[in-house]
């Protein structure tokens, strides 16, 4: 029996991961789980899972709480305190890191520090403080574990090779909602044509994020510090099907790749039980029926968002940080309906150009940095 925590367990990642711990039952068991604010859902999975511990980051929200499951021998806590403590749960040897946004780097540091394995989820924590977590997880011989679809692929076509023979890698990519759609077409996309994705579930802000392929730009920041990479060794590939999940080319020109259908229990529960596999009842890819698979360039002109990653991933250290802040902050206003579509691209490009870049930042200055973008947005 292993026993998990699960940091954002009420969005996407952090359900599909509950949904295997209920088929698995007998092989996993839930010790703690945390939230930002969804009190009805929060309930329905202490019921179920009876975990030690629910860590709600909204205080008003974990009184609510409290007071709903007065009748279970489960503690509430609230705020980052309740996030941290969740992360280093005495009892708990893995912490699948879902929660969206830099909210999840304090945590899984904690997690680190403490010698959990990680089952990252969490783009945020290795695009802003990657130069931080990696050392320290080798440091504390802790293994990171990458659930998300694209890097579990690539940590699965490693598996048995040598880092030094690696030429490049692939990184796969849908193209999102508005492949193949030219600039100009993009201004009038509404919130509901954005999460409208073609092959994938996942939660609003990483969806929006895909239509702008701003995700394949964190994504490609996260690989280069998972996997010890240059950014010149790491290539987008769109792949409208999304069947193959990213491949390795190695230096005897050899592609090794991971394929699937579109469901993100695999990487999920590939970090979970990691090395061992285990039967998984899904639908399996039938090539008959799929007959062909295409690939494309990734359009940067069109999808300046995608441009403006690679601008940040190159000019690094916090930079990074003002990019992806600028994104959060641009991708929440897009929803609520106060901007439009193209004006997240534009609100990031006029953050990273009023940004100072610090070279190698601390978490206190990567929050600092966070902070100075949200205020300079707030006038914008």
């Amino acid at each position: 029996m292993k026993n998990i925590s699960v940091l954002g367990s009420t969005g996407s990642i952090g359900v599909q991961t509950l949904e295997i711990v209920r088929e698995k039952n007998t092989e996993l068991n839930v010790c703690a789980l945390a939230c930002a604010h969804n009190v009805r859902l929060a309930e329905a999975q202490i019921r179920e899972f009876k975990p030690d511990l629910f860590a709600m980051f909204d205080e008003t929200a974990a009184q609510e709480l409290a007071g709903r499951v007065a009748d279970l021998d489960v503690r509430v806590v609230s705020g980052m305190d309740g996030l941290l403590e969740a992360a280093v749960y005495e009892s708990s040897e893995m912490v699948v890191t879902s929660m969206v946004g830099m909210i999840g780097i304090r945590p899984t540091i904690a997690a680190i520090e403490a010698g959990k394995d990680i089952a990252l989820a969490n783009k945020e924590t290795l695009v802003c403080a990657g130069h931080l977590i990696m050392p320290m997880a080798s440091e504390r011989n802790v293994r990171i574990l990458p659930v998300d679809s694209e890097h579990s692929a690539i940590f699965q076509s490693l598996h048995g090779e040598e880092h030094k023979n690696i030429e490049k890698i692939l990184l796969t990519a849908s193209g999102g909602p508005f492949r193949g759609k030219k600039k100009e077409e993009l201004y009038g996309m509404t919130v509901a044509d954005a999460l409208k994705h073609p092959n994938w579930s996942m939660g609003a802000k990483i969806t929006v994020d895909s239509a702008t392929l701003v995700n394949k730009g964190l994504e490609v920041m996260e690989a280069g510090w998972l996997f010890d990479v240059d950014l010149s060794q790491i290539e987008v590939v769109i792949h409208p099907q999304s069947i193959i999940h990213s491949m390795v080319q190695y230096q005897d020109g050899a592609i090794i790749a991971q394929l699937g259908v579109p469901d993100m229990k695999l990487p999920i529960q590939y970090a979970l039980f990691y090395p061992e596999r285990r039967p998984m009842h899904s639908e399996r890819v039938d090539f008959f029926k799929l007959k062909q698979m295409t690939f494309e360039k990734p359009d940067p002109d069109t999808f300046a968002g995608f441009a403006l990653a690679m601008r940040a991933a190159k000019e690094g250290g916090s930079m990074p940080t003002a990019f992806n802040a600028a994104n959060e902050m641009a991708v929440a206003a897009f929803l609520d309906g106060k901007i439009g579509f193209m004006d997240i691209p534009a609100l990031i490009r006029q953050a990273m150009d009023a940004h100072h870049v610090k070279q190698y930042p601390s978490v206190s200055e990567i929050l600092e940095t966070e902070a100075e973008v949200y205020e300079f947005l707030k006038n914008k």
